[in-house]
């Protein structure tokens, strides 16, 4: 029996089921820890092992770098000397990527397009609402983007937008939008959100290259399909070649994107769209323990847009699921931190805990505790390594080589370090470069031919063009990162760090040479760009052994041996404002987010909520979050932790000190005054 036979026997009877049944649409419901990587992994080497197609003829897409390659690793671990080609495994963005390098003449673009991050699209949008004469307090960036994003979700370019009221701010965002995307093409650039977009308009308007790519791709595989929003599945509806064979693996109950775009609906309809559909649920858990694993069983079947499963494992029982409720918020963060230090240190590492909250200020008072008593933690989150100053400079320099449309990067080369050249001088180059339609780099260069340019700031740009033509040069016969050295050397900048004798500084430089380091592990200038635009923050290593604190959201895909939930309070979670905005749709997303937390531990799982909590400075009374009633009686142990007044002891309809705040107010509280169901053990 050879490795990849062996691989598919250790599988169970359903996970076997959905890798051996290959042909024509299938999808896979895949429970939290039923080994959905593992399903997808082995039937994409059990395809090229039965020779039913090359590694090439296989598209296989996922939603994180990390996911991607972690996968790369164990399909080439298998079927290596088997093939010189590989399959074509990434995410929709940097899979996207690929295409759109191949074709760009197709749609205007020049194959070496820069792809701008979302400090590059703030800058343009700042340009564009002051050059339209805009509010800038009414028209900040970040609404302006949250809006470009969601039409490039929904597949609408500027001209495909329609807009009823008449004077309306959408309507002054969606000129900006207009405005914007011809800037970006000037640049010729991609946004994040062009990519898919474009992807699917190359395919559209271009049935001969949709057909090389549907013809090629024999099999199309997609890792968490629930994440999906309208356009990545239409990109994905394009490229399904006519045997329909596309294999979709997601869990429905782990939904929770929805305000970035994501629609269950693609996966809760797909064997709709798809009518001889094969339906594979995976239901045996390898994470968790059976009490945690009921105690999320039974909350999630409260949810009636699902396809339904009931998750089950052979583990043991498993320690109970602790619900603690504490007097208020700064007790709760006690409490948990008390927990923490004199029982889960003795048994865990601190690697293996993690706190999930639903809104990330929620973090302030642990982070403080955990200070107070010594204990260490982490904020998934914070400031990238690819998003620090001192990295973005550096790159900028790379970005402005790589191609001379990039005005954006070379702004910032110009402004680091300083060459004399101020905002007027900046503004005199760009209307020159709008009236004569001509990039930034082409700019100076002619403004600088008709000697328009006081003295100095001719001598420091004329002296900046010539460098950047020689990098170029340089680019063609020297490895990338020796290049950067040479670069961060002959333009001042590390001569501008070394003057600066501060801690900061020498950060800075230990920063940069970690970016040299790390460019090593990249091909070339172009791959290690894309590298940096497609990097995301949950690819990130943490050192050390520390308490991990992070949102619900971002803890998707991850596991640990034991996990705190606070905060689980009506208003707070399910949370407020989503109610408002969504009403049942949102509870339904809430109450997966829900499930997602529980699901993460493996071992011990401790939710808890607070009697009274500290909000934007006011004291507000608070309510069990209507989750807590949808939890089973059986494995699940109630305490209460230094109460002055048990829950029992309020008189809901009479008791004076108990009033709500408008803002925790949600649909079916008032349910919660009549509740007397939670018996609390003393």
């Amino acid at each position: 029996m050879n490795s990849i036979d062996k691989l598919i026997e250790s599988l169970n009877k359903e996970q076997k089921e959905a890798v051996l049944n290959t042909e024509g649409p299938n999808l896979i419901v895949a429970g939290a820890g039923s080994g959905k990587t593992r399903v997808l992994t082995t039937r994409l080497i059990h395809i090229i092992n039965q020779k039913k197609a090359w590694p090439n003829q296989i598209l296989c897409v996922t939603f994180t770098n990390k996911a991607a390659k972690e996968m790369q690793s164990r399909v080439m671990s298998h079927i290596k000397g088997s093939s010189s080609s590989v399959p074509w495994l990434g995410t929709f963005h940097s899979t996207s990527v690929k295409f759109l390098r191949r074709h760009a003449e197709a749609l205007g673009y020049k194959s070496n397009f820069t792809i701008l991050d979302t400090e590059d699209q703030k800058k343009l949008i700042r340009n564009i609402v002051k050059g339209e004469e805009l509010d800038a307090k009414k028209f900040s960036p970040q609404l302006i983007l949250y809006h470009i994003d969601q039409w490039k979700n929904k597949g609408l370019l500027p001209s495909d937008v329609k807009i009823k009221e008449s004077g309306s701010i959408i309507k002054s965002i969606l000129k900006v939008y207009d405005v914007y995307q011809k800037k970006v093409k000037d640049l010729n650039a991609f946004d994040f959100g062009d990519l898919i977009l474009f992807c699917v308009k190359l395919f559209e308007e271009h049935k001969d290259i949709r057909e090389i790519y549907k013809k090629n791709f024999k099999y199309i595989l997609v890792d968490e399909f629930q994440d999906t929003n309208f356009i990545q599945n239409k990109w994905l509806n394009l490229l399904v070649n006519d045997k329909q064979n596309i294999c979709c693996v997601g869990d429905d109950d782990q939904s929770i994107y929805s305000w970035r775009g994501a629609e269950i609906k693609n996966f809760l309809t797909f064997d709709q769209i798809y009518s001889n559909c094969k339906v594979f649920k995976l239901e045996q858990n390898y994470r968790s323990t059976k009490n945690i694993l009921e105690t999320a069983s039974t909350l999630i079947s409260n949810n009636s847009s699902r396809v339904g499963k009931k998750l089950w494992s052979s583990a043991t029982q498993g320690e109970t699921v602790k619900l603690n409720c504490y007097k208020t918020g700064k007790d709760e963060a006690q409490g948990i931190s008390d927990i923490i230090e004199h029982k889960i240190k003795k048994k865990y590492s601190l690697n293996d805990v993690s706190i999930l909250v639903r809104a990330i200020y929620q973090t302030r008072e642990f982070e403080e505790r955990f200070m107070q008593v010594g204990i260490g933690y982490r904020i998934l989150g914070g400031i990238k390594f690819y998003e620090r100053a001192e990295i973005k400079d550096a790159v900028s320099y790379l970005r402005i080589i790589n191609q001379k449309y990039d005005d954006l990067a070379l702004e910032r080369v110009i402004g680091t370090p300083k060459r004399g050249v101020g905002e007027s001088t900046l503004n005199q180059i760009y209307q020159f470069s709008n009236q004569n339609k001509l990039c930034l780099e082409d700019s100076i260069i002619k403004i600088l031919e008709k000697g328009n340019f006081k003295p100095r700031i001719k001598t420091s740009l004329k002296q900046l063009i010539n460098m950047i033509n020689k990098w170029r040069v340089d680019s063609k016969k020297m490895k990338h990162h020796d290049l950067l050295k040479l670069i961060l050397d002959e333009s001042g900048y590390s001569e501008m760090l070394k003057n600066k004798k501060d801690l900061e500084n020498e950060n800075r430089l230990e920063n940069l040479k970690e970016l040299l380091r790390a460019m090593q592990d990249y091909d070339d200038l172009q791959s290690f760009l894309e590298h940096v635009a497609l990097a995301t923050s949950i690819d990130q290593e943490w050192e050390g052994a520390k308490v991990s604190l992070m949102t619900m959201h971002a803890a998707k895909g991850l596991e640990f041996d034991v996990v705190f939930l606070p905060g689980w309070e009506e208003g707070l979670f399910p949370h407020q404002k989503s109610l408002e905005e969504k009403g049942d749709f949102a509870l339904e997303e809430e109450r997966r987010l829900a499930y997602v937390g529980i699901t993460r531990a493996k071992k011990e799982a401790y939710l808890s909520f607070a009697m009274r909590r500290a909000y934007h400075g006011d004291w507000m009374d608070a309510l069990p979050s209507r989750f807590i009633n949808e939890i089973p009686e059986n494995g699940v142990e109630k305490n209460e932790i230094n109460l002055d007044k048990t829950i029992d002891d309020f008189d809901f309809n009479q008791d004076s000190s108990i009033e709500f705040d408008e803002e925790y107010r949600s649909p079916g509280w008032n349910r919660y005054k009549k509740n007397k169901e939670l018996k609390w053990k003393k």
